[in-house]
């Protein structure tokens, strides 16, 4: 199974997106899925429901981190290197999808109430959201660099 295809499962199982996409690749990062889960439990919906930066990138924010981050405080030259992989993979699935933001890919108004509560996973649920189609996108996106990366190694 593809990166891609376990990402939307974890989706469509209820995984948020931000778990549904780092969930893909603990093994990958050197975690169990449920540590993955439990890291990335607040960044769904766009940063605690906040309709923010959408969890699907910020899903792929935590795998680059995960593989490619730097723990040194001291090395700018990580950091801007971190910085420019995030970028890149942001501007790659925005020039897909339109937006990084949550509240935009999903067509709500910024005035529109966030409340902290989630939604049931109901067919309807799954029906009027795109997210299923945008752990994807971020999975398949990660999995290209990833791969990328090693052959250039």
């Amino acid at each position: 199974m593809s990166k891609s295809e376990t990402a939307r499962e974890f989706f469509m199982q209820g995984a948020n997106c931000a778990q549904a996409v780092f969930g893909a690749f603990a093994k990958e990062c050197g975690l169990t899925v449920e540590q993955a889960l439990v890291i990335s439990s607040g960044f769904g919906g766009g940063v605690g429901r906040m309709r923010e930066v959408c969890g699907a990138v910020s899903g792929m924010v935590l795998v680059l981190d995960m593989l490619y981050g730097s723990g040194d405080l001291n090395d700018k030259g990580a950091k801007d290197a971190q910085y420019a992989r995030v970028q890149e993979l942001a501007n790659a699935f925005k020039a897909e999808c339109g937006s990084i933001v949550c509240r935009e890919l999903l067509g709500l108004d910024k005035k529109a109430p966030t409340p902290s509560e989630s939604e049931a996973r109901t067919p309807e649920y799954y029906k009027k959201r795109p997210c299923a189609e945008m752990v994807a996108l971020a999975a398949e996106l990660l999995e290209k660099y990833i791969e990328k990366r090693k052959a250039e190694i």
